[in-house]
């Protein structure tokens, strides 16, 4: 039989046994990034957003993840199955299934907190009974906006601003245009229905509603789209809008690239032109540099050899003078020694030269110098005759040159008596 003392420690350890089971009841550990909302067994709702133990006293515990990433993806390891891509419906017909993400924010009040936990009472519930309709019909609103071809191209950016607002804010109040344009395929008049955002004096768009997450107080943003698959009909059309617009644009940029290769042409020719053209202005300036270089050395030659012809008349100018003034110096000389002596010594030589000229006349003469016949009686004869007329001529000579070879030597006369 079992003792007193064991019984008790059974009783015991049985006490701990159940104290340990039941621990996870009375405390919970609140993570930094969680916000647990509890319910005592009295039915009281607590929010704790701070992270600790808290104690819970046998009560139910929910938590919330404060911010995470809400996706509505296709791919793989993004999002749960049952948070695939969204379906759109553009205003041509078109569909499409829309892929992509967005961050949420919960609120940390306990009021909004205890009426999302009333209305949800899970995380899994917010996310798809909240935040996926709020997606799902802010994408549904969207599509009309714009048409297939529009939200693959030009108004890529606005689909993705126009499904973030209208999630975040609440969706536009719209209104629906039939609108005739031309078919980009056919090229011919079609009518469709554009939606139309109704926008008020300030450009502020008019909201049918209040988003419920405004309500609620989640905060969505960060919306990113990371792909759309469009119908094979839409697809296909997408490629023949595009191919027809490619042909447009290639046609475009070869309209555009004859037009520059006949501007470059052009403009080739003009500056082949203009090359030519001053070619011909460099070999004109240089030969006029030549000719003016050319001109420069005349000019230059001409002026010196007019210096040298004014040197060389100065020389003979200087010459001149010097001779004239040599000229004057020996007239003047030759005056003054004629006025001297008469010019004695020339008259004595040419009287000389004279007198050898008679003599070697005389000298010379072959003929009879005295006549052989005689007539008359011999008191008649007074001397020789050849001899006689030497001296007349001699006197002649001396005549002529002004000799006068008397002596005429003057007489002393005396002085008068005193």
């Amino acid at each position: 039989m079992p003792t007193f003392k064991q019984v008790i420690g059974v009783i015991l350890l049985v006490i701990v046994l159940a104290c340990v089971a039941l621990l996870g009841k009375v405390c919970e550990y609140v993570g930094a990034g969680q916000i647990c909302v509890m319910q005592y067994p009295n039915g009281t709702l607590r929010v704790f957003s701070t992270p600790g133990w808290k104690l819970q006293w046998f009560g139910d515990v929910e938590k919330y993840k404060k911010s995470y990433q809400f996706w509505f993806s296709s791919k793989d390891g993004q999002g749960a199955d049952a948070e695939k891509e969204i379906k759109c419906r553009f205003n041509e017909g078109g569909h499409a299934d829309i892929s992509g993400s967005a961050r949420v924010d919960m609120p940390q009040d306990q009021e909004s907190m205890l009426v999302i936990h009333t209305k949800y009472g899970s995380q899994l519930a917010v996310e798809h009974e909240l935040l996926r309709t709020s997606v799902e019909r802010a994408v549904y609103m969207s599509g009309p906006l714009m048409s297939s071809q529009e939200s693959s191209a030009e108004k890529r950016p606005l689909l993705l601003t126009y499904i973030e607002d209208q999630a975040a804010n609440g969706v536009y109040s719209t209104t629906v245009k039939d609108m005739k344009i031309d078919d980009p395929i056919t090229g011919e008049k079609k009518t469709v229905s554009v939606v139309e955002i109704k926008m008020d004096d300030k450009g502020v768009p008019f909201r049918q509603e209040t988003s419920p997450l405004q309500q609620f107080k989640l905060r969505l943003y960060g919306l990113s789209i990371n792909d759309v698959k469009y119908d094979p009909t839409v697809e296909k059309q997408i490629a023949q809008q595009q191919q027809a617009k490619m042909s447009v644009q290639i046609a475009i940029a070869n309209a555009k690239r004859a037009e520059q290769d006949a501007l470059t042409a052009v403009k080739e020719g003009e500056a082949n032109a203009a090359k030519a053209k001053w070619l011909q202005e460099v070999e004109k300036a240089t030969e006029v540099t030549k000719a003016e270089k050319e001109a420069a050395v005349a000019k230059i030659n001409a002026e010196r050899d007019v210096m040298v012809a004014e040197l060389a008349l100065k020389a003979a100018e200087q010459t001149k003078m010097k001779d004239i003034a040599l000229g004057e110096g020996e007239s003047t000389r030759m005056k003054l020694v004629m006025q001297a002596n008469g010019a004695l010594e020339l008259k004595l030589k040419t009287y000389e030269k004279v007198n050898e000229m008679y003599a070697s006349a005389l000298g010379n003469f072959r003929g009879s110098l005295v006549p052989t016949v005689m007539m008359g009686g011999a008191g008649n004869a007074t001397g020789n005759s050849a001899m006689s007329f030497i001296d007349l001529l001699t006197a002649k000579a001396a005549k002529d040159l002004a000799l006068d070879f008397s002596m005429n030597v003057p007489v002393p006369v005396a002085p008068p008596a005193k």
